[in-house]
């Protein structure tokens, strides 16, 4: 049975970047669906897409979906 990683997109920082997080790591601190998608394909999920990030139940977002890239 595969495991898998919680993937956690936190909140908007002041300048609108979402840190990024699969298990225990931090990928780094995204600024759109196309980073979040590269992250995650660094990460080893090789045939992510864009649609797949935003349409995935397997993904946390925190602070607002995908559509959300300004702090309040």
């Amino acid at each position: 049975m595969a495991v898998h990683l919680p993937i956690v997109i936190y909140p908007p920082d002041e300048s609108g970047g979402r840190r990024v997080r699969v298990g225990g790591e931090f990928l780094g601190v995204a600024h759109s669906v196309r980073d979040v998608t590269e992250f995650l394909r660094k990460a080893g999920m090789d045939d992510i897409t864009e649609d797949d990030v935003i349409l995935s139940g397997m993904i946390d977002w925190w602070g607002g979906g995908p559509e959300t890239w300004s702090s309040p």
